[in-house]
């Protein structure tokens, strides 16, 4: 399966797989707005047998025929406190 992989800025090793290119309208708006800008970074050809750095393919390929999409997040945390903690990042820069 082709995917594209975006890095997110509201993180490090924070990234986005995309089914289909430039195709964020997949992911729910309230994912999206926390992921920050996004760049392009690599299109990559996933096989279930293939190694990747921090995912496991098959649970990729499973999320992107099943939602279009995959988030890598940057370490063991949920998405749910991943979320919270680019919420409170946000609101603690723009009380600058």
């Amino acid at each position: 399966m082709n995917c594209y992989i975006y890095r997110c800025a509201a993180k490090n090793d924070m990234y986005v797989f995309l089914k289909d290119q430039d195709d964020f309208s997949v992911i729910p708006k309230h994912i999206m707005k926390s992921l920050g800008e996004t760049e392009f970074t690599l299109e990559i050809d996933i096989t279930p047998e293939k190694k990747l750095a921090k995912e496991d393919a098959k649970t990729v390929i499973s999320n992107l025929e099943e939602h279009g999409f995959h988030l890598q997040l940057p370490s063991e945390k949920s998405i749910e406190e991943v979320l919270a903690e680019i919420a409170k990042d946000s609101s603690s820069n723009s009380a600058k």
